[in-house]
């Protein structure tokens, strides 16, 4: 028993002598009041008053310690609660006996542990205790008769409610529930777990009104967060246990299925020698599996550079599956790619016996992704991700609307006199450049044309409502780019080096070539359009058709967006009519 337990029957036997003495001194004061009286005598009023103040001051003190003595008990019987729902997989049981407690503690004559169904938001009674009924539902399915309002409230809330005369309460003047379930006293605090209101507690009483104070809402609100903690770890602990069934049963499902598609077995015994080696495995590693039983495994790995050994000696250390990738070059095989399963083999004292190495070759997934990254480094990332749909394509192709831009980024004449080599290298760097924009702009690149080249915005594999915007924004960013680069290389061209031109219009979209070889392209008037506009260009300028400043304009990406200037019409080869144009710059 600790000192605090000790004291509190001291502390409430002495309240109990002073009141003792006290009534007789009062039986004392009486007496003398008689006898001076009759001496026709009077006491001091003083004394009297005195008197009545200092019994009426114990009462207080008597009531304030009593007061604290039943919090503490309170507080104490929670304590042990606690402990025993932290330390108990068995909940419920314990919610139970805490919800009776709280029943007795708080003067209620019912009591509730209600839950919010995560997925569909109702409401489930966890824990129920109705007039000696205890148990998580009632007879037949029913459902306790309690305010709905409330628990509705307190749930949308996150506020306690306290109510002591129920019936007179203005906030629950208009619940049905309060005046046909005759509630008198409610209390209904939330059970809160990480600022997530999971459920409430709710008690009451049906026959005595205003028997719910602080002291009664302090407690309910102390049990509530214990509660919830409780219900919460029960939730994880559940939830752990279905994840673990479904991790293993997922196990059991691949280990099924590299068994169906044959991969490679090898089971080796505590002295690294190899007992098992299955056909898969066998041909995976250039060898016939009879005349490597009974061999060390190190002469195996040896003969097939397969560097092993470490994550060998790993798992028989941590006794636990280990899973890697490695490389090897069994001979005449060429090198390869192999992902490995490594398992620990135990008896049933659980001691490690050996290892069972599972193999499977992947450098068909590895050569794959290293044709992806080249890919990437030559097409924008968006065609990469659908190069199946693009295969799919029809030869004949598809008529859509689109933007198109073509840009002579670095014109021959502009080049210094240098090495083939060098005047590569010098278009690359703008090549480099341009690819970008049209990339961050949500375009790709039709093809490259050694100084020049072409991108498309809203083709099939890159739809974009207002892809006028698109390739402007994306000529404006060139524009920026190539600012920047001459800068970097301490030139100043006057004018700039690049010709660029858009035009928008319906073309006809899909591949070229054959079965054995095939582009992706877009073919029509508006592609051949845009090359005229392009090169009747002014140096240092981007150009747009009347088709694609209308849709900018009907797409409200014209006004203040852009400064645009009215140019000479274009009457270029291969142009049935003569081409409105306009020059266009970002406002300054």
């Amino acid at each position: 028993m600790s000192d605090t337990q000790k004291q509190s029957p001291r502390q409430l036997g002495e309240l109990r002598k002073i009141a003792d003495l006290l009534g007789q001194t009062g039986a004392d004061l009486a007496e003398q009041r008689v006898q001076l009286r009759r001496r026709r005598l009077s006491m001091p009023a003083s004394i009297h008053d005195s008197f009545a103040q200092l019994q009426q001051d114990f009462a207080g003190l008597e009531a304030q310690v009593l007061a604290e003595q039943t919090e503490l008990r309170q507080l104490r019987a929670l304590t042990e609660l606690a402990t025993r729902m932290t330390h108990s997989l068995d909940v419920d049981t314990v919610l139970q006996e805490a919800m009776e407690l709280v029943i007795v503690l708080t003067q209620a004559e019912r009591g509730y542990i209600i839950l919010r169904n995560e997925d569909g938001g109702e409401l489930e009674f966890r824990v129920s205790s109705e007039g000696g009924l205890v148990g998580r539902a009632l007879p037949g399915g029913k459902q306790p008769e309690i305010s709905r309002s409330v628990v509705n409230q307190v749930l949308e809330s996150g506020e306690p409610l306290v109510a002591d005369n129920a019936h007179q309460d203005e906030r629950l003047a208009a619940n049905e529930s309060i005046i046909n379930f005759v509630l008198r006293s409610v209390l209904c605090v939330p059970l809160q777990y990480k600022s997530r209101i999971i459920g409430v507690v709710y008690v009451d009483n049906r026959m005595f009104a205003g028997i719910f104070h602080e002291r009664e809402l302090q407690l309910m609100m102390i049990f509530a967060n214990i509660a919830a903690v409780a219900i919460a770890n029960a939730r994880m602990y559940s939830l752990a246990e279905e994840i673990l069934a479904e991790i293993t049963r997922v196990k059991g499902l691949m280990d099924n299925i590299f068994s169906s598609v044959g991969s490679g077995i090898i089971a080796i015994d505590s002295d690294d020698k190899v007992q098992t080696l299955n056909r898969a495995a066998g041909e995976l590693l250039a060898v016939e599996p009879a005349t490597v039983l009974g061999t060390e495994i190190a002469r195996l790995m040896q003969r097939s550079e397969l560097p092993l050994r470490s994550h060998l000696e790993l798992v028989k250390q941590q006794h636990k599956e280990h899973m890697l990738e490695l490389s090897a070059q069994p001979p005449g095989r060429g090198e390869m790619a192999l992902a490995l399963s490594l398992s620990p083999l135990k008896d049933g004292n659980d001691t490690v016996r050996g290892i069972t190495v599972v193999m499977d070759d992947i450098t068909h997934l590895h050569e794959h992704e290293m044709t992806i990254k080249a890919m990437k480094r030559i097409l924008p990332e968006g065609m990469v991700e659908q190069i199946e749909e693009i295969a799919n394509i029809e030869m004949g192709g598809l008529r859509r609307e689109l933007s198109c831009l073509f840009a002579d980024l670095r014109p021959w004449a502009t080049l210094p006199d240098v090495s083939a080599s060098e005047k590569l290298r010098i278009l690359n760097q703008y090549q480099a450049l341009a690819t970008g924009c049209i990339h961050e702009t949500g375009g790709i690149i039709d093809k490259y044309m050694g100084n020049e080249l072409m991108a498309l915005f809203n083709t099939q594999l890159n739809p974009e409502a207002r892809h006028a915007q698109a390739a402007v924004d994306c000529a404006l960013l060139m524009r920026e780019r190539f600012v920047a680069h001459y800068e970097a290389l301490g030139i100043a061209p006057q004018p700039h080096y690049y010709t660029i031109g858009i035009y928008t219009g319906v073309a006809t979209l899909g591949n070229i070539g054959s079965f054995q070889r095939r582009d992706f392209t877009a073919l029509g008037k508006s592609i051949n359009s845009a090359k005229r506009i392009q090169e009747n260009a002014a140096r240092g300028s981007i150009t747009i058709g009347q088709a694609t400043y209308e849709h900018l304009q009907r797409h409200r990406a014209g006004t203040g967006r852009y400064r645009f200037r009215r140019r000479v019409p274009i009457q270029g080869k291969g142009l049935s009519v003569v081409l409105q144009a306009y020059e266009v710059r970002q406002p300054s």
